[in-house]
């Protein structure tokens, strides 16, 4: 594809402009890294991330309003995933930018 037919898909635009200003917050990737290509529980993700719960879901919430994220409620836990398969790949191209290393789903118990 041809880097003027990418500007002329607005859509496609407006989906990138919407998954960067949703990650672009150290927390948000922290958590997206966590994630990774899993499905994991508020609860593990505040583990993991290190902070407290309010603060992640205030985070989960923008990124679930932003389309990054999906969440799935299982009795009394709610459980995220990264929506878009794209955005899973642009976050590993990141952390082995920034960090050397792919981005890995987190370790379960």
């Amino acid at each position: 594809m041809d880097t003027t037919d990418f500007i002329d898909q607005q859509e496609h635009i407006e989906t990138a402009a919407r998954a960067l200003k949703a990650i672009a917050h150290p927390l948000r990737l922290k958590i997206l890294c966590v994630l990774g290509g899993a499905e994991i529980c508020v609860q593990d993700i505040v583990e993991a991330v290190g902070t407290s719960q309010s603060n992640i879901s205030q985070h989960l919430a923008i990124m679930r309003d932003k389309r990054v994220l999906l969440a799935r409620k299982d009795a009394n836990r709610v459980y995220y995933r990264i929506g878009d398969p794209r955005t899973l790949q642009l976050i590993g191209l990141m952390r082995e930018a920034f960090c050397g290393e792919p981005c890995r789903p987190a370790k379960r118990n």
